[in-house]
């Protein structure tokens, strides 16, 4: 398989872009055009220096995603082919980039909890806040744990460059196909800018109602009771930034923001029937306990010094804050005698977490050297409770890492051949308290401990760039996070278990090679890479009863990605796609030899992107589809293999004096399917059988002033 992988990347070369976000519509990128810099590589580089595939999402792209789809992470599914199909919920449990979990941060502040996640960090920001979003697709350890699977880096927005005051809005509606009352949806927002010498600011709100989400046969969709929801819901966000020059290169900025969103609680899910196709629906009542919601909140202070000891100094420290409530039942976790009869006792949990860190580094070049010197320190503290008994189901855990890095950069031959590589040393401890788990895993007395674990994380590439905008680069890096130890340590079932000695803790390390291509010159963008990697003790997300487990398993994935985004003889038109090909493989039986495909909780299907932009003037017109093809999953129940679906979405938009109005449409065919982590889980659970969303339209403006 990687043999022929192989070679349909040496052979398709033109085939592909990386930067595919970043197209200009009107055909070609001009040839003064700023090289792109992807802050979350920790350097002032421009990518094309670096042996890494990198996308960056643009304000115009995203704003138009978003009002086609909601979020950042539609955007995202909607734009890299190796993202996972999202999931159309608040949980992004099972959304995965090149097969791995990827690491959600803000202006560089991790939002993924270390220690349980909630598999909610790809909302905790509003899109209206967000100037850009920056991706490092494959494991890595540049921003620390959690991007085994690559990094989504969301940059928020900042002051105007030039003194005065702006101001930036939006107004939106939307509506599902059919125009029920109950589907109907909006948001507004307003961002307010000024600059004045050396002191700027910005700060903004935005509230958005969403409505009924309905599927392709007008039926309501089914809510998520339990992992939530973002239909039937509400949010309302804040965010401010302020910055001030010091004078001789040094600036020091502030940011803060809060995201809340919370459901109505108003809708309970009606069992379908998985053996007749025909999903689960929803009908008004009301939902015991407290409603699904998500919390957010980031402040920041970052030191940025341009010519200190003849380098660029950068420092950042942070705080964030995540409290989770999930929706309850009388699950059989839950159930303990002691407490009330079994089957009769209701209950929720509520996850929270609690980290602040500090991040720092230096970068100066040496004539043709690049160094970079750095350190990171991160400290969290996470407990999952069972909120209407009061008990803990994940006890209180802290974690703490500590990881100085070096990185180097070397350019030879006038910068046609660079060498790139690094280290990063990693010193975890993790400390958990004695505790006793819930009766239905025994229940089982843990001894706690603070188990430490230390690890030198290599990295190094080369890349070749024998032309302007024609480049070539291998490179091998390693990724490093703990695994979801809050899964592992509420759910041991073993007596006399003592976590210093419990390896089911012990990090993940993923080793990623990989191989790309790219072309970008005149009106052709294009690039194909090749990867795989690996991890001895990986991540597996498996369900026992009603909740997911982790279980530590051999991984192996490879893949490839093709891209390709060019203009055509008619003026304006830009036609663009996209594949991306994966494999994942598991070792099962623990003979350290993968014997089973990874399932649709742990990894997505091949898809197909097609896209045409066309710009005349004002007007901008975008269409563009998103195959899924079906999958079968070797080694496991056929009744989980995928059928694969086809999505159609558009959007046409207008610039005026006082704005751009935009009519976006999803899934403008009304197509009826089952989404893909629905499809591809569960066989026997009709009730969590989640039919797609149907066609929806949005009408918005985006003012600036």
């Amino acid at each position: 398989m990687r043999v022929s992988l192989l070679l349909s990347a040496a052979l398709l070369p033109l085939a592909s872009t990386a930067q595919a976000a970043e197209e200009d519509t009107a055909g070609t990128r001009p040839e003064n055009e700023a090289p792109i810099v992807v802050t979350a590589a920790r350097t002032a580089l421009p990518v094309t220096a670096l042996p890494l595939t990198a996308e960056v999402i643009d304000r115009a792209t995203l704003d138009r995603q978003v009002q086609i789809s909601g979020s950042v992470v539609d955007a995202i599914a909607a734009l890299t082919p190796s993202f996972s199909p999202a999931r159309q919920k608040l949980s992004g449990q099972g959304e995965t980039l090149r097969g791995r979990s990827p690491l959600f941060a803000i202006d560089g502040i991790p939002q993924t909890a270390p220690l349980r996640d909630g598999s909610r960090d790809g909302f905790t920001i509003d899109p209206f806040f967000v100037d850009r979003v920056e991706l490092i697709l494959g494991s890595n350890a540049l921003q620390g744990i959690g991007g085994t699977g690559g990094v989504i880096n969301q940059v928020t927005v900042s002051a105007p460059v030039e003194d005065g005051w702006s101001v930036r809005t939006i107004l939106q509606g939307t509506a599902e196909s059919g125009f029920r009352s109950d589907g109907f949806g909006g948001k507004a927002g307003a961002l307010v800018a000024n600059r004045s010498g050396a002191f700027d600011v910005v700060a903004g709100a935005a509230y958005e109602r969403r409505g009924v989400f309905r599927d392709g046969e007008q039926r309501r969709i089914a809510p998520d009771g339990t992992q939530g929801d973002l239909q039937d819901s509400d949010s309302l966000s804040f965010f401010a930034k302020a910055g001030v020059e010091l004078g001789g290169g040094v600036r020091l900025e502030a940011m803060g923001q809060r995201f809340h969103l919370q459901g109505e609680g108003d809708l309970v899910a009606v069992a379908g029937s998985r053996a007749l196709g025909r999903p689960a629906t929803a009908v008004k009542g009301v939902v015991p306990g407290e409603a699904p919601e998500n919390l957010a909140e980031s402040l920041s202070l970052t030191l940025t010094a341009e010519d200190l000891a003849g380098g660029a100094l950068r420092v950042r420290g942070f705080w964030n804050r995540t409290a989770d409530i999930y929706g309850g039942g009388t699950f059989a976790d839950f159930q303990d005698p002691a407490i009330a009869p079994v089957g009769t006792l209701f209950d929720q949990s509520q996850n929270i977490s609690r980290k602040w860190g500090v991040n720092a580094s230096w970068e100066r070049g040496f004539g043709p050297l690049n160094l970079v010197l750095g350190a990171d320190l991160l400290n969290d503290h996470t407990v999952q409770k069972l909120a209407a008994t009061d008990r803990a189901w994940v006890p209180p855990t802290d974690y703490r890492s500590i990881a100085p890095f070096a990185q180097g950069n070397l350019a030879l031959w006038d910068g046609k051949v660079r060498l790139a590589g690094g280290v990063r040393w990693e010193n975890v401890e993790i400390t958990i308290p004695d505790y006793r788990t819930l009766w239905f895993y025994g229940p089982q007395q843990v001894g706690g401990g603070s188990p430490s674990f230390e690890r030198l994380l290599p990295n190094g590439g080369i890349v070749v760039e024998p032309s302007p905008g024609i480049r070539a680069y291998a490179s091998y890096s390693q990724g490093y996070t703990v695994p979801d130890v809050g899964r592992i340590t509420r759910a041991i079932r073993t007596p006399g278990v003592d976590l210093d000695r419990f390896l089911d803790i012990a990090p993940v390390v993923a080793d990623n090679r990989e191989i790309g291509v790219e072309v970008n010159r005149g009106p052709v963008n294009a690039s194909a890479t090749y990867y795989w990697s690996d991890s001895d003790r990986g991540q597996l997300l498996v369900l026992v009863g009603d909740v997911f487990e982790v279980q530590r398993q051999r991984i192996e994935i490879e893949g490839i990605e093709l891209n390709l985004s060019t203009a055509t003889p008619i003026p304006g038109l830009r036609l663009g796609i996209g594949y991306a090909h994966l494999d994942g493989r598991v070792d099962t039986n623990g003979d350290g030899r993968v014997n089973a495909d990874l399932d649709g909780a742990n990894i997505g299907p091949d898809r197909l992107n097609l896209s045409a932009d066309y710009t005349n003037g004002p007007v901008n017109l975008r269409v563009q589809s998103r195959t899924h093809y079906s999958k079968r999953f070797d080694g496991g129940d056929p009744r989980n293999d995928f059928g694969g679906y086809t999505l159609l979405d558009g959007a046409v938009s207008l610039s005026t004096d006082v704005g751009t109005f935009t009519l976006a449409g999803q899934n403008l065919l009304d197509k009826q399917y089952i989404d893909y982590n629905s499809d591809t889980q569960r066989p026997t659970d009709s009730l969590r059988f989640f039919a797609g969303r149907g066609r929806s339209v949005t009408l918005g403006w985006l003012g600036r002033f």
